[in-house]
């Protein structure tokens, strides 16, 4: 038996265990950007974002959904796919292939052994192209092998206009396209490196020497993130430059409960390669002057609804009948998300609700939505407080039994 259920509900949206990350797709960017995009930064980068790490939404928007080359920065997906592949403690031997890769390398010989997570500083502080093909090789058995990974693993990420090729991010192309990504697709694979501590620990790292297994091949490497000594806040970072994507950026911030991903394309070319350090300050700045946590507090509420009519199906027969009225409780909460002065949170009722007789207590009856800018973040859900049971032909029937007591 079927009830529909149609509330309405005037509250704004909270969680009992707080603000949920919500992955905006792709398709809704370009729709919105008015709204983000606030003022000219004057960004030297043709393509750039601030998005808020915690829920992926945009901040501020430059041309932040079109597809571009993006050097090095490919990096961190490599580092993190080789965190989690569990085999940091492996050996891993550099191929005649690896060897071959172009400028900038490690520059150690074929057969040349090292331990992976060694490998993942070289990756990372010098950005070593040769590294990365190491890396990616026995990870996944090939280049190709492992481009599949990455692809999957930004798939699940919520990356829409991003196709990887390469580990290293050097310019190739496959029978799928070419190696490319976009600034807000690269922000959200940087918010969930920064997750994981072991990417933090070895991107934060300012210098570090490195030795072959056998001792014969040693490296003293230094960390090209110029900004984690530039600027307080300053998490992770990845630099990255080839002659088609001009000089790149991603990173990460966090401070005063806040956390920043952003990411810079096209940022310049020779001899321009502060321009990143510069738009990079200037979205963090944007970020802290107009954005702020707004905590709001929702205490459990309970109401008392009226259920519409309804139609039941009894013995194969319609049967229209007014129901009674249901006790419900919306959820208890804390709520903080960030905010400007131009945000709009607006509410979202969730009209009608399908029911299945009985509804118990403690079943959810209904749920309500809050909306940032007119996109759905959050939900609350709706509980029953009392058991109902549909009242057809037999339950009527008995309680006139129960009533006289037959």
């Amino acid at each position: 038996m079927r009830i529909f259920l149609t509330a309405i509900f005037i509250c704004a949206i909270f969680t009992e265990n707080g603000y949920a990350a919500t992955r905006f797709p792709t398709e809704e960017i370009s729709q919105n950007f008015a709204d983000f995009h606030r003022e000219d930064l004057n960004l030297y980068a043709k393509s750039a974002v601030l998005t808020d790490a915690d829920t992926g939404r945009i901040l501020y928007g430059k041309d932040a959904g079109t597809p571009m080359a993006n050097a090095s920065t490919t990096k961190i997906m490599t580092c993190l796919l080789a965190i989690e592949s569990g085999k940091i403690q492996d050996t891993v031997t550099f191929s005649k292939h690896a060897c071959s890769m172009p400028k900038v390398r490690l520059g150690c010989p074929t057969g040349t052994q090292f331990v992976l997570e060694d490998l993942l500083y070289s990756l990372m502080l010098e950005s070593h192209n040769d590294t990365a093909a190491a890396i990616a090789e026995h990870v996944a058995g090939s280049v190709e092998a492992f481009a599949d990974l990455m692809n999957e693993r930004a798939a699940e990420f919520g990356c829409q206009n991003t196709h990887f090729v390469t580990p290293n991010g050097l310019d190739r192309s496959d029978k799928k396209g070419e190696h490319q990504t976009t600034a807000y697709d690269l922000s959200l694979i940087m918010a969930t490196c920064i997750q994981n501590d072991k990417f933090l620990e070895i991107t934060e790292t300012a210098s570090k020497t490195i030795s072959s297994i056998d001792g014969t091949f040693q490296a003293a490497l230094n960390n090209h993130n110029a900004l984690l000594s530039m600027l307080d806040g300053v998490i992770s970072g990845k630099t990255g430059f080839t002659a088609k994507a001009g000089y790149c950026y991603v990173g990460a911030y966090r401070q005063n409960d806040r956390t920043y991903t952003f990411a810079l394309l096209a940022c310049g070319w020779p001899n321009h390669k502060n321009y990143k350090w510069e738009d990079s300050k200037a979205l963090i700045s944007y970020g802290n002057d107009h954005y702020e946590n707004r905590t709001i507090l929702k205490e459990e509420e309970h109401q008392t609804i009226d259920l519409n009519r309804t139609m039941v199906k009894t013995f194969g027969k319609n049967h229209y009948y007014f129901t009674n009225t249901l006790s419900v409780t919306k959820e208890a909460c804390a709520f903080q998300i960030l905010v400007s002065e131009n945000d709009e949170i607006t509410m979202n009722p969730q009209g009608q609700k399908e029911l299945s007789f009985p509804v118990t207590e403690g079943d959810v009856v209904a749920t309500e939505e809050i909306l940032w800018n007119g996109l759905p973040v959050q939900t609350r859900r709706i509980l029953a407080d009392e058991t109902l049971f549909a009242s057809d032909y037999p339950w009527c029937l008995w309680e006139i039994l129960l009533k006289w007591k037959f």
